[in-house]
């Protein structure tokens, strides 16, 4: 559990000039989408990237929290 809060502290804010000061989201927001990601994207842990984008194709079964935590970081 705990590597794929760590994992998640990478994926869930996109890397941009915005957001690069920001490595990760919050606890709360890592809280939020761990059990997505071990649900839906379980076999990508360790790829940050294919993580995000499983993620983001599970969209409309996500929890309500992980989704609101993509929709505050524009995805």
């Amino acid at each position: 559990m705990r590597n794929i809060a760590l994992m998640l502290i990478i994926v869930i804010v996109p890397v941009s000039a915005a957001s690069a000061q920001v490595r990760g989201g919050t606890p709360d927001e890592q809280r939020a989408c761990t059990p997505d990601a071990s649900r839906y994207c379980r076999q990508l842990l360790g790829d940050d990237n294919a993580v995000q984008q499983c993620l983001q194709q599970h969209r409309a079964r996500l929890s309500r929290t992980c989704r609101k935590v993509f929709e505050s970081h524009g995805m």
